[in-house]
């Protein structure tokens, strides 16, 4: 397969590629200042244990202890929850828990059990034979730090997300605005030498030559004539009149079926009550006959293409099935895109087109109804009743 956008498929993979890393060195920079933070409370802990155990093991007047020292470094722990529990459990002392009124011996009892689970756990020698345990949870601080990774994350990918929304859409406008010029220039361009082929048919008629083959001529010359109307409506909201969908399938059929080789045999089923739906005749003449230029491309000048209208109640369907090569499934929504196309020559325009006519301007839907490699694609339009 060929896209000659792939330039803007690999700016999005290099953009999207850069936001993971800065999303991912974010990341790493907040779980290591949570892990620091964790490291720094741990540390406090033990100097914490270690003036606890100063204070119930040496005597007062010993020259070895500063009692208002200790009392300070006890005093300082304002927001790390801390337990202090012997080798039986029971509870010695208690820092910044919020004790109820009602049940605090049993709270004080789940607190117990819910800090032993966890790994913040100092040991406390008192002497040979007794051991204090210090059980300690994370601070309040701590605690919301160690969301805020997970918070700064989800801000980034949104606003990676919306910055991602805004630049396609910014490219999508970009990519609007230059089919728009281009389809009207095209149109603008074809005006002059359709007008001057028409003014040679008039001449060659006053000249006397074959009316019947001048009747072929012109046909063609108007053909040229829809075609740049079609162009000039791209970008414009095209004028939506109630026209019987029958009509205007056969009619842009028939006009292919004259032009395309023998080796190619189209076949329209219509029911015999005609369905009507508002639509532009020109732009959904172009779409049926660009689908079926691509169907025939498919099938390499060779081989059926069948359609096939039908309704019920709100929609009526219309379904191109031609005996080409196939899509593969993955394909199915990316053959719509622009740029796009399996020919070696080509823009890869026109089932964007397509897919905008009837989507954009019918409120209709377009899509690969089903493929098999070798076998054919059905591709199928559903348009709403009046």
């Amino acid at each position: 397969m060929q896209n000659i956008y792939d330039t803007r498929q690999k700016f999005k993979f290099i953009f999207l590629s850069l936001s993971l890393i800065i999303v991912a060195v974010f990341l790493y920079i907040s779980n290591n200042l949570v892990k620091d933070l964790s490291v720094e409370e741990r540390n406090k802990m033990e100097i914490w244990a270690e003036a606890t155990r100063a204070l119930v093991t040496e005597r007062p007047d010993s020259s070895t202890v500063d009692v208002g020292l200790n009392l300070r470094i006890l005093q300082s722990n304002t927001s790390i929850p801390v337990i202090i529990a012997d080798e039986d459990d029971n509870i010695i002392d208690y820092r910044n828990l919020n004790i109820p009124e009602e049940k605090s011996d049993r709270f004080l009892e789940k607190k117990l059990d819910e800090y032993k689970k966890n790994s913040n756990t100092i040991e406390i020698p008192i002497d040979n034979e007794t051991r204090q345990y210090l059980y300690y949870d994370d601070s309040i601080l701590l605690k919301r730090l160690s969301y805020y990774p997970m918070i700064q994350m989800g801000v980034m990918i949104l606003f990676i997300i919306i910055a991602y929304l805004a630049l396609m859409s910014t490219k999508k406008a970009e990519q609007n605005k230059v089919w728009v010029g281009l389809s009207k220039e095209t149109a603008h361009q074809l005006g002059t030498p359709i007008s001057s082929l028409m003014a040679w048919m008039d001449l060659l008629e006053l000249n006397g030559v074959n009316k019947e083959l001048l009747s072929d001529m012109n046909k063609d010359v108007k053909r040229l004539s829809v075609i740049a109307e079609r162009f000039s409506k791209i970008g414009s909201k095209p004028e939506m009149k109630l026209e019987s969908v029958n009509d205007v399938l056969t009619n842009a059929t028939e006009y292919m079926r004259r032009r395309v080789s023998e080796k190619v045999k189209i076949t329209t089923h219509t029911p015999d009550e005609p369905i009507y739906s508002m639509m532009c005749v020109p732009l959904i003449e172009w779409v049926i006959e660009n689908l079926c230029k691509n169907a025939i491309d498919a099938m390499s000048g060779e081989g059926k293409i069948d359609i096939t209208l039908f309704r019920d109640e709100k929609w009526c369907y219309i379904e191109i099935k031609d005996s080409g090569k196939g899509i593969l499934k993955k394909y199915f929504k990316t053959i719509f895109h622009p740029g796009f196309t399996t020919k070696k020559r080509g823009w890869g325009l026109g089932l964007t087109l397509v897919k905008r006519i009837i989507e954009e301007y019918h409120d209709g839907k377009i899509f690969v109804k089903d493929s098999e490699i070798g076998k054919g694609t059905t591709f199928r339009i559903e348009l709403r009743l009046a």
